[in-house]
């Protein structure tokens, strides 16, 4: 205590340093302040060290909320092929992809985009959609087949890590209609898709085929994602404006077909799905066009 007087003086080594007010969150300037362009006499280099508090800013709670639901799903998914109930797994697997659908388009309707939604939303897409799927195709079967089977387990989780931070990186580069390599969510989907496939169809796992079956499987969905091919992204179909009468029969249909035999309706879909961006990747090279459009964004990207 014997370095600080009550006239807030600093004492050391016999100077004595006068001490400026403390301001508190607030920067004085010029106007008769303690700033770093005061022209007081006794303003020195420590006069430029203030103290502000950090501004508290709020989330939007509706699309964040669909996003905490996709991430809830993920590690439901996880515990469960935790407790061998890898059909409920695979379910919980589909359901955080369409939460993780509605989150982006409540979004956009309720114009509450956020840089903190972006980033949030990626990081749940891991869980659900990295993290979960691997760990639910190798407890499933891939343990069976020893170091190959947590290999492919870790290619298809660190690939959906590339794919998404790739997939930030160029917003704002590549074409909307169309995604650089497959999804996150079709690729989770894909797998979860054939674990359900098979167990609903009581397919017999032990045979000798079907881990390797479930490898390539896992490979594929993983090198697909981190891979040029465009599939479409269905983000030019805007559920705001109106759509002929023809849509709307597509959707009955598909909703027939799906709730006939959901596991071996939404396996074959995604099936057709990634196999749809590599068969558009050839078309546009026989016919001379680039394999991924990337649009001109007037000096806000490269």
């Amino acid at each position: 205590m014997g370095a600080f007087n009550r006239r807030n003086k600093r004492v050391s080594n016999g100077n004595v340093t006068h001490l400026r007010p403390f301001r508190h969150n607030q920067l004085r300037g010029d106007a008769g302040g303690y700033g770093p362009h005061s022209d007081r006499d006794d303003a020195d280099e420590h006069d430029d060290v203030v103290f502000v508090r950090p501004r508290h800013r709020g989330i939007y709670l509706l699309p964040n909320a669909f996003t905490t639901a996709a991430l809830f799903a993920g590690f439901f998914a996880i515990v469960q092929a935790m407790n061998m109930r890898f059909d409920v797994a695979a379910i919980a697997i589909f359901a955080a992809m369409v939460l993780d659908g509605m989150d982006g388009r409540v979004a956009r309707i309720t114009h509450t985009q956020s840089a903190f939604g972006e980033q949030y939303d990626s990081l749940s897409d891991m869980t659900s959609f990295g993290v979960a799927p691997a760990l639910v195709m190798y407890e499933w079967i891939l343990h069976d087949l020893g170091k190959w089977g947590w290999l492919a387990a870790f290619v298809y989780c660190t690939c959906a890590a590339l794919r998404l931070a790739r997939f930030n990186a160029n917003i704002g580069v590549v074409d909307k209609r169309f995604f650089q390599g497959l999804p996150s969510p079709a690729a989770a989907a894909l797998v979860a898709g054939f674990v359900w496939l098979v167990i609903d169809n009581k397919l017999s796992v032990k045979d000798l085929w079907m881990p390797w079956v479930a490898f390539g499987i896992t490979l594929y969905a993983g090198l697909s994602m981190v891979s040029n091919a465009p599939f479409y992204s269905g983000k030019a179909l805007d559920v705001r404006y109106r759509v002929p009468f023809g849509v709307m029969v597509l959707v009955l249909v598909l909703f027939v077909v799906v709730s006939t035999d959901p596991p071996v309706a939404l396996f074959g879909l995604f099936v057709v799905y990634a196999i749809s961006g590599y068969v558009l990747w050839a078309w546009r090279g026989l016919h001379g066009q680039p394999g991924v459009a990337r649009v001109r964004d007037n000096g806000k990207g490269s």
